[in-house]
């Protein structure tokens, strides 16, 4: 059983993580980027002049597009409903069509000659 004066999740020598051990930090930039409904996100990128930022960046309190013009965000995206199957053929064939395809499958069926 372990003495109850041990303090956990340490070991013997370890010390305060720090700069020294970890490295320097890499320098960074924050980026605006505001969304249609006026939030503001600051992401840091790194401050290189080979970056690239992006354009856009997805705001995290609603989910919506965000641009880096505070005036002009980038307007919602359009969803589309959902489509059955049955809809996405309608768009492909015409009535008229459909009956032609109708009459051949039961023509088949019947065994006439088509």
């Amino acid at each position: 059983m372990a003495s109850g004066n041990a303090i956990r999740g340490s070991r013997v020598g370890a010390g305060p993580m720090g700069e020294a051990e970890r490295g320097d930090a890499a320098p960074r930039v924050r980026i605006s980027y505001w969304c249609a409904n006026g939030h503001e996100t600051c992401p840091s990128f790194a401050d290189e002049p080979e970056a690239v930022l992006p354009e856009t960046w997805d705001c995290p309190r609603c989910g919506l597009p965000a641009g880096r013009d505070r005036e002009a965000p980038p307007s919602a995206p359009r969803t589309e409903p959902y489509k059955t199957h049955l809809a996405y053929v309608k768009e492909r064939r015409s009535d008229s069509d459909g009956e032609a395809i109708l009459a051949e499958a039961l023509a088949k069926l019947r065994g006439e000659a088509v």
